[in-house]
């Protein structure tokens, strides 16, 4: 069930900002003191540690692009990757979390 959690939340936040433009990558976030772009590249880095910890591997940084409108993607593919991982229920609720706390603060 947490799979499905993590794949729809993932799924949402991207259609969310999918559309974006730089400015709107730009902005501050809601309640913070880091960009957009920043708060969802935070994410990406998180869902990549979470698949690295599921899949028993060393967590590696993830790279920050020039281009914040790649990060919708960069989403996807480290979100397919966790869910690749055979990740534990604990660690599927971690990134379901992460990824609502993430569209929030959007």
């Amino acid at each position: 069930m947490r799979e499905v959690d993590v794949g729809r939340g993932v799924e949402l936040l991207v259609r969310q900002v999918g559309h974006w433009q730089q400015p709107r990558w730009s902005a501050i976030a809601s309640g913070g003191n880091v960009s957009r772009a920043d708060l969802v590249h935070r994410l990406v880095q998180e869902i990549a540690n979470l698949a690295a910890d599921a899949e028993g591997e060393p967590r590696r940084t993830v790279p920050r692009l020039d281009n914040d409108m790649a990060l919708p993607d960069q989403l996807r593919v480290v979100a397919a990757d966790l869910l690749a991982a055979d990740p534990t229920d604990q660690i599927l609720a971690r990134a379901a979390t992460e990824v609502t706390a993430t569209r929030t603060a959007l």
